[in-house]
């Protein structure tokens, strides 16, 4: 079966995040005072073909580990879905 996966990779909360800071500080420059405390990540997304959904999610788990998120610093979350 084929999968679409998406994976989502945050600063860990505890972490500074200056990217964040940055965009909330351009934010409040250019009239949006009321967003505060933006934190930036990346969203990684990929089709997958496996045999459930359960596998899918253990493919992209493993990936996530190894590779697309530094889990020293930064938190993941998995969606997938069959498409």
């Amino acid at each position: 079966m084929k999968f679409s996966v998406e994976i989502e990779v945050m600063p860990r909360k505890e972490l500074l995040d200056p990217q964040g800071k940055a965009v909330t500080n351009g934010l409040h420059n250019i009239g949006f005072t009321a967003i505060d405390n933006v934190r930036v990540g990346k969203c990684i997304t990929y089709e997958a073909t496996a045999a459930s959904e359960s596998e899918a999610y253990s493919q992209a788990e493993e990936a996530s580990k190894k590779l697309l998120a530094n889990l020293v610093m930064e938190s993941y979350t998995i969606r997938v879905k069959a498409i």
